[in-house]
């Protein structure tokens, strides 16, 4: 990228009347440099089958293009126009549920052959039309896609053929998963039963990984046919969404972002979060840092929120806090779900940048005040690079494997224990990247967090070792390395393979009921969710429970191993307690450094700028003044020009921050 890109997701399909002037001449004033168009209007391309019609694409198109706007151009595939649902019903997705029916987006069967066929076509004369157009920079690849359940009978049978290749023979099947039990062995190929009335959870979490792999199959396709009209200055992305809980929370369940993202040119992704005094900036932090750590490198935001839900109106200056914190996150661009507030459906209330009268409003002012910084300072804040010294180990598998074996209060999943631990962080003024079970890179790393890994493969827990070994600060979490990756516990000590490591052993747990936490060097409190009874063998004991009966039993350690040290978390303790952990370990990594010296809600994050110059923004999330000492070396606060020396005081309105380049 050349600029920061700032920009809005547009539908002149979707106008209550003609105003596609009007609102690029609006654009142009608040500085909006980027459009995204044509992925949800399959029905408007083609309006019958073979029929195609892409006036209101080429209209936005030539009228961006006058306005010096660019345009990302989406395909349109997510969302199935009924006369192919019609002609085709087979294409609707069967779920566990029983067959689907047409009506919402995203419930197509992604293997359909139908599908395919019509969405190629689609997607090729689309093509076709928009690649004489300049201003097109790039290609969104179909919009969120998961893998929306599917598995009616082609999917089994596609299911099973991915069995037989990865194991063989029945055999092999059965012992790795199990199917003893029950009478559930299988005798032939031919006899694989349908999984979705499984009790053998290692078949089901075998279904769920399967399932993702169709995302990076579905992805790929996509991608090849957009390469072959692909200019060599255009990009490929697509807009990966998370685990969904009213926002964007965690890991998403469906999709296994790291491989799917192998065909794409730039990661990119679509963030939501509270506002007003909901808002905290975590969000933003680990999704960023989520889609950051695709390719380690910089990202697109393509959907975030300008009003959203009924109940996210921003208070005055949330957006700019929102959208220069998505940019020190390492984000190229900050794109809103979308330019103006639709008049009916499913999305009524999900408010634009204009409200529903389309004239400017207090969010449009403010993205005005948005548009011209980041045309100010595209030089000095486009590709900017971080460099953590702190990583996080996430696991789709393990993911699947809780919400299968769900822990027992049955609100508390594998994201809670993600988050957990990175919000811990996150407060402490300690910025993260993630790693995946695919990455080799440990070793760029001085602390590596592990929260929650339930299912792992033998060579996975080995890797984790080494790094220990090799003198990292390992930190993990109760229900890790508990099974192998077919979700069959490992049949010796617990933690499997990282017994020694951890310096301890467990074969009992429960659930904690009236259980503290307590030790002379951690803040007392309540044991929560889950807890190991762990029994240190070599392991130096930071916090006991504190029960009559689990009292002579750990609940946090630390040990020394190789010329590293590993800390074992058994239960979940308070966020004061992890902190405390987390302190420890930092500082003996040499990590805890001047920006621990401010703490939530002042919270600073740092990159490099193509200048090779350290970027430094302090972000007051809060509805309160703040002030804060300037912790760093001198240099120029870029939104307002002035001199700012180590050790001034800055001064912070309520929800205000600001960016310091060091001289």
């Amino acid at each position: 990228m050349n600029e920061l890109l700032y920009g809005v997701a547009y539908y002149d399909e979707y106008m209550p009347y003609e105003r596609l002037q009007k609102d690029m001449e609006m654009m142009r004033a608040a500085n909006i440099n980027v459009i995204r168009i044509a992925e949800s209007t399959w029905a408007s391309e083609e309006p019958e089958n073979g029929v195609f019609n892409f006036t209101h694409v080429e209209r936005a198109l030539r009228a961006a293009q006058a306005a010096g706007i660019s345009v990302i151009v989406g395909t349109p595939t997510y969302a199935v126009p009924p006369w192919l649902a019609a002609e085709h019903p087979e294409i609707i997705a069967v779920t566990p549920r029983g067959q689907g029916k047409y009506g919402a987006r995203q419930n197509m069967d992604i293997t359909s052959p139908a599908y395919r066929f019509h969405a190629e076509r689609v997607i090729r004369r689309l093509m076709e039309c928009v690649q004489k157009y300049p201003n097109v920079i790039g290609f969104q690849l179909d919009n969120e896609t998961k893998h929306y359940n599917t598995c009616g009978p082609n999917v089994q049978k596609r299911f099973v053929a991915y069995l037989r290749e990865k194991f063989g023979t029945v055999e092999a099947l059965n012992a790795a998963f199990g199917f003893n039990y029950w009478s559930n062995r299988i005798d032939c190929w031919e006899n694989v039963p349908d999984v979705t009335g499984t009790i053998n959870w290692s078949f089901a979490a075998e279904f769920s990984k399967f399932q993702r792999t169709l995302v990076d199959e579905y992805l790929a396709w996509q991608a090849a046919i957009v390469r072959e009209y692909e200019r060599a200055d255009q990009f490929i992305t697509q807009n990966f969404d998370y685990e969904w809980r009213g926002y964007s929370y965690g890991v998403q369940p469906d999709v296994n972002h790291k491989t799917a993202a192998r065909c794409l040119t730039v990661a990119g992704c679509d963030i939501y979060h509270p506002t007003q005094d909901k808002l905290t900036g975590k969000e933003i932090a680990v999704c960023g840092a989520l889609c950051r750590s695709l390719k380690n490198d910089n990202y697109l935001v393509l959907e975030s929120q300008a009003q959203g839900h009924v109940n996210w109106t921003p208070y005055e200056g949330q957006m700019r806090l929102h959208a220069f914190s998505h940019v020190a996150s390492g984000a190229n661009s900050v794109m809103y779900w979308h330019w103006h507030s639709i008049h009916n459906s499913f999305e009524t209330y999900w408010k634009g940048l204009l409200s529903h009268d389309l004239q400017p409003n207090a969010p449009y002012r403010e993205a005005c005040t948005i548009g011209a910084d980041f045309k100010r300072l595209s030089g000095k804040l486009v590709n900017l690079k971080k460099k953590n010294r702190v990583a996080m180990l996430v696991s789709n598998e393990a993911l699947t494997s809780l919400n299968l074996f769900r822990l027992p209060d049955g609100k508390t999943f594998y994201n809670d224990v993600v988050r957990w631990l990175f919000d811990a962080l996150y407060e402490m003024n300690v910025e993260c990247d993630m790693l995946f079970p695919e990455d080799e890179n440990f070793g760029d790393y001085d602390v590596l967090l592990v929260p929650a890994l339930y299912t792992a493969p033998r060579a996975l827990l080995e890797r984790i070792k080494a790094f220990a070994t090799a003198g990292g600060e390992l930190v993990a979490t109760f229900k890790t390395a508990f099974s192998d990756e077919n979700l069959k516990v490992y049949p010796e000590t617990q933690p499997a393979v990282l017994s020694e490591c951890f310096g301890i052993a467990y074969d009992e747990f429960t659930v904690p009921e009236n259980v503290g936490v307590t030790g002379e060097a951690l803040p007392a409190g309540p044991a929560s969710v889950w807890m190991e009874l762990v029994r240190p063998e070599g392991a130096s004991v930071l916090a006991h429970y504190n029960h009559k009966f689990w009292g002579e039993y750990a609940a946090v350690t630390e040990n020394a191993f190789g010329s590293g040290h590993a800390t074992y978390l058994a239960t979940m303790t308070t966020p004061e307690c992890l902190k405390a952990v987390l302190e420890r370990v930092l500082k003996r990594a040499g990590v805890w450094g001047v920006e621990q010296q401010a703490q939530f809600p002042l919270i600073i994050k740092s990159g490099v700028n193509q200048a090779g110059k350290n970027v430094r923004f302090y972000f007051n999330y809060s509805g309160e003044d703040a002030a804060q000492a300037y912790l760093h070396a001198d240099g120029t606060e870029l939104l307002g020009g002035e001199a700012v020396r180590n050790g001034d005081t800055l001064r912070f309105e309520p929800w205000g921050f600001k960016i310091i380049e060091e001289a």
